[in-house]
């Protein structure tokens, strides 16, 4: 009982420590109006630590007790539990997803109007998780009528030839590696970016893709994917020559 309650103690001072040390952070971000630099390293270091997260709680089921936990009884199929579980490219899509849309929210509400505070028992990192949670259900939803609607990945080639990956004819290796290229080039993408292109793989059209996450416009989302191709272009090409 005395080790617990030291255990009960300690853990007590270090979500203190962080919850002053991110009070320091907030404070840095309102002097910039959480915008610029400082905010964008802010925002994807938040982004890839949820991704990372619920990627694991997708995996291991652990989302759907958290749900639950807060009133979702979203009552999952044992397929689709065990596809979660062992497909990563549909946890990866889901978690992108839900962490562009956690973001804006969290940005506007948990930060600019000041709802977390320091002294409520959760750090930023904790608190961005918890709302993640509760967009889970609708994602997973819209998930569901994705997967009834059996939509085909990669239907607007011409707009991606960059994922323009191997014929299946070419063998499973290089589908796999085809496979493995698309994962490597959204995980260079960052949070503004990676949502966009993970819809435009799956099919969706630019008026649905500002629609589903709240874009300014078509032209934007347009910009936004033509610029990380371009700049994956070169990348691709620089890798290429160092190759040679």
């Amino acid at each position: 009982m005395a080790f617990a309650g030291a255990e009960g103690v300690r853990t007590w001072q270090e979500n203190e420590q962080r919850c002053s040390a991110d009070q320091e952070l907030v404070s840095a971000l309102t002097a910039v109006d959480f915008a610029g630099p400082l905010y964008e390293r802010f925002a994807d270091e938040l982004a890839r630590y949820a991704l990372a997260v619920l990627r694991a709680w997708m995996h291991s089921g652990e989302i759907f007790r958290r749900t639950a936990a807060r009133g979702f009884d979203l009552e999952p199929s044992a397929e689709e539990i065990d596809q979660l579980c062992r497909d990563a490219h549909a946890r990866d899509d889901l978690a992108d997803i839900i962490v562009a849309k956690a973001l804006p929210w969290f940005r506007e509400k948990a930060l600019i109007t000041e709802v977390w505070r320091p002294d409520g028992g959760a750090c930023l990192s904790t608190y961005f998780l918890g709302a993640c949670v509760f967009f889970f259900p609708n994602e997973l939803r819209a998930w569901r009528r994705r997967r009834r609607g059996n939509p085909l990945l990669l239907q607007n080639d011409d707009d991606l030839e960059l994922f323009s990956g191997p014929d299946k004819a070419s063998g499973p290796e290089a589908v796999v590696i085809g496979d493995l290229s698309i994962r490597d080039c959204l995980d260079r993408a960052g949070h503004r970016i990676r949502p966009i292109l993970t819809l435009k793989l799956q099919g969706y059209s630019y008026e649905e893709i500002v629609e589903l996450l709240d874009e300014a416009s078509i032209r934007a989302v347009e910009g936004v994917v033509h610029r990380w191709r371009k700049k994956e272009q070169e990348l691709l090409g620089g890798e290429s020559g160092e190759q040679q």
